[in-house]
């Protein structure tokens, strides 16, 4: 018969504890072969990669994206990778997938986007359940850091844009200064203090369905404006921002609104919907072809127009934005003040959001 283990004894058998040096040795062992972001990896063995791949169904030899100008592919097994040395749990891994492939939908991104001058950085949204079972934020801070789920995962398609497809700066990465937050930027809709339908729902995906989004953006711009009651007169700060000229490199600046809540519910008491906003703003959002042509942007009045097309007078209105799907609008952060984002979109947003689960279709 088995005897009891004496209480002494039982206190002296104690897990052994991990060794720092090991670990020290194994995190310098990923920068030396050129792996990192700058950051420390999470060193990662092959059963550990394993619980990854046990999220999914997906082959882990399947390709999930291509870069056809660098020759590179990103399988599965390689995703899961990238995802457990950002630091990911291997639960997040269908997200990492879903955020991938949502992203691969993007021209830009399948383009030259991530090699551009730009630098541009992904903006990743997500919808659902999944936001609450793994523990993304979704309220305060919504930008920043503190969150495993939404610090690791777009670090995990960073580091897949790395080492799948080898774009480094330096060397295939060609940013002249590049976007703060390049790979760091994924934010859960506060779908609890929206007045409207989540952004998945917008994107083609039936309400309660966990679902991600993904763009590629050029930088973010705050807008601070908590005086007024007026539906116009905010917005009108928000066109103001819009149609500054600094982006004003093409004849169309697509941008993603992140509202807080304070700003979207003000906007939904007042009767405003999505639509309408988005349809003020088109109308609204601009400069003067005089102020631009002062600004030296005036060859992005002539795309487009023949060599003999008369030349547009100084008070001609030019709007930036010409339809509802160039303004996505997202609700995130707290509700505490009207402070909200103006994100600018590099080349255009798909409109589609991919389900966690699922494969791209």
């Amino acid at each position: 018969m088995t005897q009891p283990v004496p209480d002494a004894v039982a206190a002296a058998v104690v897990e052994a504890a991990p060794d720092p040096d090991e670990a020290l040795r194994a995190i310098e062992y990923c920068y030396e072969q050129g792996w990192s972001d700058g950051l420390p990896l999470v060193p990662v063995s092959k059963p550990y990669v394993d619980q990854f791949l046990a999220t999914t169904s997906r082959d882990p030899d399947e390709i999930i994206g291509s870069l056809e100008q660098v020759g590179r592919d990103c399988t599965v097994y390689l995703a899961a990778v990238n995802a457990a040395m950002a630091g990911c749990k291997p639960e997040y891994f269908p997200v990492v997938l879903a955020a991938f492939d949502a992203l691969m939908r993007e021209r830009a991104a399948r383009g030259g986007g991530f090699q551009s001058t730009s630098g541009p950085a992904p903006l990743i949204v997500v919808n659902g359940p999944i936001r609450h079972e793994l523990g993304f934020n979704t309220t305060g801070g919504a930008f920043g850091p503190g969150f495993r789920p939404n610090a690791t995962i777009p670090r995990a398609v960073g580091l897949i844009v790395r080492n799948a497809f080898g774009i480094r700066q330096h060397v295939l990465g060609q940013a002249t200064q590049g976007v703060p937050g390049r790979w760091s930027i994924c934010i859960a809709e506060n779908e609890e203090e929206s007045p409207w339908e989540p952004l998945a729902a917008n994107a083609g995906q039936p309400g309660g369905v966990s679902a991600v989004s993904a763009t590629l953006t050029r930088t973010c711009e705050f807008i601070d404006n908590r005086a007024t009651p007026v539906v116009e007169e905010v917005l009108r700060d928000f066109a103001d921002t819009i149609g500054r000229l600094g982006p004003q490199i093409f004849p169309q600046t697509p941008v993603a609104l992140v509202l807080c809540p304070e700003h979207a519910q003000q906007f939904a008491g007042a009767g405003w919907s999505k639509a309408d906003v988005q349809n003020w703003l088109i109308e609204h959002s601009g400069r003067t072809a005089g102020e631009m042509r002062r600004a030296g942007k005036g060859h992005v009045l002539r795309f487009g127009a023949s060599a003999d097309a008369e030349p547009v007078s100084d008070e001609h209105f030019h709007r930036v934005l010409s339809q509802p799907r160039q303004i996505p609008v997202i609700v995130a952060g707290a509700k505490n003040a009207g402070i909200s984002m103006v994100v600018r979109i590099f080349g255009e947003w798909s409109g589609v959001a991919t389900p966690v689960g699922e494969k791209i279709k």
